[in-house]
C-alpha cells in the first residue's frame, strides 16, 4: 500500500510497438505463466509481514481460510470449507478442508491455523491489525478451530485478506524469520518458489507443488515466473512475441491498440485502488491548513483523468465504489481562485512570501509524474514552485516516516474488502508513522472510526454514517489529502489463456491454477 506500487498508465507511446500480423505463442503445456509486473515483486518473504508488491506472488504460494468472491460480494471457501458465528458475532467456527499439506510436507490442520494467525498477530506489523478483535484462538479436534472475539466483527471477511490473512507452516524452521529471508516459502498453495534472483529483471520463478489439494489433472501452468519490465512499451512487445503471458497494465493508447490486436485478450475493471496526495499536517508550510487547502483545490483532477485516456475515474470520498463507506456526489474540481484567495491570506499567492514545497512520489509512474507536472503549472502563477522527487517506494516510504515531505503521493486498496483501511491505516492518529503520512492527530477523527468494524457488523447504516462523517473530517475539516483518482484495471494477455477473472480485491494477482492454457 503503499509498500506496494502499482503499475502505472505510461503516458508515452513508442512508435517502435507497432503490432505483427499474429501474436507468436508457444506450444501448450511447454510454456510457463509469465507475469510482467512494473517493478520489483519481492520486498518481504515473512507471510507474517508482507504487505507489498508480493502479493501478486505470495496469492499463488499461500493461501487463506476463505476468498472474496467480487461477484456475490461475499466470502467463500478456501483453506475452510464452512464456517459459522454465534449470535453475537463474538464466537466463529471454521472446518478446516482436510487432507492439504504445506510445501514442506505437513498438514494444514486447526493447530497449524492457530500457529500462523497467532504469529501474524504477534508480529504487530504489516496488516496484522486485521485480527484485533481476537482475544484467543481454540483448536477444537485437528478439523476445527474457533476464533473467540472481543466485538464482533466479519471474520469470514477477514481471513480472505490479501494480508496477514495466510496460512503457513510456522515448523519450517527454527529461524523463520532468517528462514524467509533466503527466498523460502511454507505455503499450501499450487505453486512453490523454485528460484530468487533479488534485482533480476526475471526476478522469481515458481514451480507446481506436486501435492496441492486442488489437483493438475486439466491442463495447467506447471511454471509461473514474475519479470520486472518498467518500460511498458517493452511489456508490450514481450506479448506479442509470446515471451510475456500477461501485463497488469498498459498506457491507455498500448492498451486500446491491444484490444484490437489478434490474439490478444484484455480486460478492464474498476478497482479498488486510490491515488493519494497526503499533506504534511504536523509541520512545515502545510502545517497551515489554509496553504493545505489550496493545495487541494489547485489539482486539476479532472484534467489528469482526462489526459489519463480511460486508465482512471474520478474519485468520490475516500472509499471507493463498491465498498462500505463510498460517499457518492463527491468528486472534486479544481478551483484556482479559491486557491489563490487562500495562499493570500496565508501570506503567500502572487505578490507575497514564495512558497517552495516538497513533493514526493513514484518512480517510474507516469501517472503520478503526469499529476505533479499539472500541479506544477497550476501552481507557478500563485507563486508556489513544486520540488518534486520521483522515489523507489522503500526509499519514499523511510522518508516520509520521518516527516521529510510536504506532499506525500501514493496508491491505497484495502486489506480485505472493506471500507476500514482507507481510515483506519492511513488517516488514524499512530504514535510512529506507518502508513499515517498527513500524521494527522484528531481524536474526533478516531473516536468516529474506532466503532467501525464493530458497526460493519452490527448496524451498516451506523457504519456508513460513520464514514460520511469521517470523509467530510478528513478532507474537510480537516484537509489531509486529496485524492485525484480511481485506478481502472486494464490488463492484456496472450489470447491462449481461459478462465482470467480480475478480483479488484487481490490487486495485479493472478491466480494461475484457475487458468486453462489452450491452443
Amino acid at each position: 500500500m503503499r509498500s506496494r506500487l502499482v503499475a502505472a498508465a505510461a503516458l508515452v507511446l513508442l512508435a517502435a510497438c507497432s503490432p505483427p500480423t499474429e501474436v507468436r505463442e508457444a506450444p501448450e503445456g511447454t510454456a510457463p505463466f509469465v507475469h510482467v509486473y512494473n517493478t520489483d515483486v519481492i520486498t518481504e518473504w515473512d507471510p507474517s509481514r508482507s504487505y507489498s508488491n508480493e502479493i501478486i506472488a505470495f496469492q499463488n504460494i499461500y493461501e487463506t481460510l476463505t476468498h472474496w468472491n467480487p461477484v456475490t460480494k461475499l466470502a467463500t471457501p478456501r483453506l475452510a470449507t464452512s464456517w459459522h458465528a454465534s449470535a453475537d458475532g463474538r464466537s466463529w467456527t471454521f472446518t478446516i478442508r482436510s487432507g492439504v499439506t504445506f510445501h514442506t510436507g505437513r498438514p494444514v490442520d486447526a493447530a497449524a491455523v492457530k500457529a500462523s494467525i497467532e504469529r501474524t498477530m504477534n508480529a504487530k506489523t504489516g496488516a496484522s491489525y486485521i485480527w484485533n478483535a481476537v482475544s484467543s484462538i481454540r483448536v477444537d479436534d485437528p478439523e476445527t478451530v474457533t476464533f473467540t472475539l472481543r466485538y464482533p466483527v466479519p471474520l469470514d471477511l477477514v481471513a480472505s485478506s490479501g494480508y496477514a490473512a495466510y496460512i503457513y507452516d510456522t515448523k519450517a524452521a527454527p529461524d523463520l524469520t532468517k528462514w524467509f529471508a533466503q527466498g523460502r516459502d511454507a505455503g499450501s498453495g499450487p505453486y512453490t518458489v523454485a528460484q530468487w534472483q533479488k534485482g533480476a529483471e526475471e526476478e522469481l520463478t515458481l514451480t507446481a507443488y506436486d501435492g496441492y489439494w486442488g489437483g493438475w489433472r486439466r491442463p495447467h501452468y506447471n511454471t509461473v515466473k514474475f519479470r520486472a519490465v518498467p518500460d511498458p512499451g517493452r511489456a508490450y512487445r514481450m506479448l506479442l512475441d509470446g515471451e510475456a503471458t500477461f501485463v497488469d497494465r498498459l498506457s491507455p493508447q498500448l492498451f486500446a491498440r491491444a484490444s484490437k490486436t489478434p490474439g490478444i485478450r484484455t480486460s478492464e475493471r474498476r478497482s479498488f485502488t486510490t491515488a493519494m496526495m497526503l499533506f504534511n499536517t504536523a509541520r512545515g508550510p502545510m502545517k497551515d491548513i489554509r496553504v493545505r487547502r489550496a493545495i487541494q483545490k489547485a489539482v486539476d483532477y479532472q484534467g489528469v483523468v482526462r489526459a489519463l485516456q480511460g486508465a482512471v475515474g474520478p474519485a468520490s470520498g475516500v472509499v471507493p465504489e463498491g465498498l462500505l463507506g463510498h460517499v457518492p456526489g463527491r468528486e472534486p474540481r479544481q478551483d484556482l481562485e479559491g486557491a489563490a484567495r487562500l495562499l493570500r491570506k496565508a501570506g503567500h499567492g502572487p505578490g507575497g512570501e514564495p512558497l517552495r514545497l516538497r513533493v514526493t512520489y513514484g518512480r517510474g509512474q507516469p501517472d503520478q509524474q503526469l499529476l505533479v507536472t499539472k500541479l506544477r503549472a497550476a501552481l507557478r502563477p500563485l507563486n508556489v514552485t513544486l520540488d518534486t522527487r520521483p522515489m523507489h517506494w522503500n526509499a519514499q516510504w523511510e522518508l516520509g516516516k520521518k516527516r521529510g515531505q510536504d506532499i506525500f503521493i501514493m496508491y491505497w486498496w484495502p486489506d480485505y474488502a472493506d471500507g476500514y483501511s482507507y481510515f483506519g491505516n492511513v488517516f488514524h492518529s499512530a504514535d510512529k508513522p506507518e502508513f499515517n503520512l498527513s500524521y494527522l492527530r484528531d481524536h474526533t477523527l478516531d473516536a468516529l472510526l474506532d466503532p467501525v468494524p464493530e458497526l460493519t457488523v452490527t448496524d451498516k447504516a451506523a457504519a456508513q454514517r460513520a464514514y460520511e462523517q469521517a470523509t467530510v473530517r478528513v478532507l474537510d475539516q480537516r484537509v489531509a489529502a486529496a485524492l485525484p483518482w480511481v485506478v481502472y484495471s486494464q490488463r492484456a494477455y496472450l489470447g491462449g489463456v481461459e478462465g482470467y477473472d480480475d478480483n479488484p480485491a487481490y490487486p495485479d494477482v493472478v491466480f494461475v491454477h484457475s487458468l486453462r492454457p489452450s491452443g
